[in-house]
């Protein structure tokens, strides 16, 4: 709206001239005082907005006479009714209507000076003009008003549907815990049970009863198996450990099976939303996991690096046998299914490696 509003005072000033009879007798002082307007309205109206109501009534007791005087030199030119015009929608961006409106019907006063049917010609002209834009200023400020207020219920709506989410999801977690507990419990029971009844049967001597028993326990146990294959990934909740605690236990864990593995955090760690901090946690999981099983590596080292803004950077590497030049870069890793779930966060996996030269895998999220 300031913008416009400027434009149209540029545009004003512009066309002093156009309409005037008396312009080429007072040039110098029209030119002087429209650009005195010009400047007052463009680059002080943005500073009046910002200091209270006290520098809104300065500017309007300013700019009135200044604009009557103007439209007197330029013998009522049209550009210094669309100053005055100005002004009107200045006003009412600045203080209540009914002052912006008290200003649109002193504006056609300036029309006294001529006679009396076409003063009062002129003046009902110029008095629908000054209502015109009061008017349509006051709806541009209505709209804009109602767009925010409409964003703000946006934004509230978006808390209450993040909200909702939350409380579905706490839902389904309980659903799904009861659904385990009634499922794959009364298989690990009837398994117990089956279990304790083939120990007894074998110190009879009835292999074949005690058989029996045994592949039953076997298919409960499958039962049991596929139950929690249903329900796990539902049941994932975030860690209570940062990542950084947790990449430390796991790289702990590796060195105790007998890769000596160390870990570094690079940067600051900062606070990542749970979906990429289970990703990266995953992809050093898979990595290490490929080192003990098919690097035959010496050592290897686990890296988190928060160095660039607004990215987490995971590197595993070690120092084994590499990948051959002719071997595919994801045998051996399993990397479909970090792959996807990595892209699924806007990240990338990439595994660099040269035969003897060990492997390093790298994971980089948006975070």
């Amino acid at each position: 709206m300031n913008r416009a509003l400027a434009v149209l005072t540029l545009v004003a000033y512009v066309t002093l001239p156009l309409g005037s009879a008396k312009y080429e007798t007072l040039v110098l002082p029209t030119l002087l005082a429209g650009l005195a307007y010009a400047a007052i309205a463009i680059a002080g109206f943005p500073w009046v907005q910002q200091h209270g109501r006290a520098w809104a009534i300065a500017y309007v007791c300013v700019q009135l006479p200044l604009g009557f005087t103007l439209f007197s030199l330029s013998g009522a030119a049209i550009g210094a009714v669309l100053l005055l015009v100005v002004l009107v929608c200045h006003t009412v961006l600045l203080l209540p209507l009914p002052v912006a409106f008290g200003v649109a019907v002193v504006i056609p006063l300036i029309h006294l000076p001529m006679a009396p049917m076409d003063g009062l010609r002129e003046g009902l002209g110029t008095l629908a003009v000054m209502v015109f834009a009061a008017v349509v200023t006051e709806l541009v400020v209505r709209e804009k008003r109602a767009r925010e207020e409409l964003a703000e219920a946006h934004e509230r709506l978006r808390d209450h549907a993040a909200q909702a989410e939350q409380l579905a999801t706490i839902q389904e977690r309980n659903r799904l815990a009861r659904d385990i507990h009634d499922g794959l419990g009364h298989h690990l029971t009837v398994v117990q049970m089956l279990l304790q009844a083939a120990r007894a049967v074998i110190g009879t001597g009835d292999t074949e009863r005690a058989d029996g028993m045994l592949a039953k326990a076997q298919d409960q146990s499958r039962e049991a198996l596929a139950e929690v294959r249903r329900s796990v990934s539902a049941l994932r909740e975030p860690r209570a450990e940062s990542l950084a605690d947790a990449l430390r236990t796991l790289t702990d864990e590796a060195s105790a099976a007998g890769v000596p593995t160390g870990f570094e955090v690079k940067g600051t760690a900062r606070d990542t939303r749970a979906d990429v901090e289970e990703s990266l946690f995953r992809a050093a999981q898979e990595g290490l996991t490929n080192v003990r099983k098919h690097a035959r590596a010496k050592a290897a080292t686990v890296v988190l690096d928060y160095a660039v803004t607004d990215l987490v950077r995971l590197e595993v590497r070690d120092d084994g046998l590499g990948i051959a030049a002719d071997s595919p870069s994801d045998k051996g890793f399993g990397l479909i299914g970090l792959r996807e779930r990595v892209a699924g966060l806007g990240g990338r996996v990439s595994v660099d490696s040269a035969e003897g030269q060990g492997v390093t895998l790298t994971v980089e999220v948006p975070g």
